[in-house]
């Protein structure tokens, strides 16, 4: 899955810190979540969409490779 989280950091001017506070898991987590390399619960995916007031989609998308 790949995903658009630094920009939506960077638009809101957090720290990966900032956001795992704000999502509560570990600044580690919001690093590997980044990288592709954490396979996220929907809880979490929605409570970072909530965060960034928009929708899951416009962060998260599945990557053909995903899903075949």
């Amino acid at each position: 899955m790949k995903n658009s989280l630094k920009v939506e950091r960077a638009k809101k001017d957090f720290t990966q810190a900032d956001l795992a506070e704000r999502v509560g898991v570990s600044r580690q987590t919001i690093n590997a979540i980044e990288k592709g390399s954490y396979n996220l619960s929907t809880i979490l995916a929605l409570k970072i969409a909530k965060i960034f007031e928009t929708e899951l989609e416009n962060i998260f998308q599945l990557e053909e490779t995903d899903w075949k």
